[in-house]
């Protein structure tokens, strides 16, 4: 089953904020903060057995990069899955902190 993208969706937080996937009741999520002087940290990774296997992870983390690189911004992956993406992603490489 191939995840629909478009449900991926930003929540802005006071402190944190999150990419979130959602499809009848389950969630995934990856997790953020703007760390100042134009740069995000990438915290925390989580997705559901109900998600596994779907790349729904990976999807969530190229939004993040997406969005990053439009607003100008670099990204510190300090979770180890995002790191792992951006090992995999050597064209991600202008928006690594």
């Amino acid at each position: 089953m191939e995840a629909n993208t478009n449900r991926i969706e930003r929540e802005d937080g006071a402190r944190t904020s999150r990419y979130v996937y959602r499809v009848e009741g389950a969630e995934a999520e990856m997790t953020f903060r703007e760390t100042g002087n134009g740069q995000i940290t990438i915290d925390h990774t989580g997705v559901p057995d109900a998600f596994r296997g779907q790349g729904i992870g990976a999807k969530l983390v190229a939004q993040a990069v997406e969005d990053a690189r439009a607003a100008g911004k670099t990204i510190i992956p300090a979770c180890s899955f995002a790191a792992a993406q951006f090992k995999r992603h050597p064209e991600w490489a202008d928006i690594l902190a």
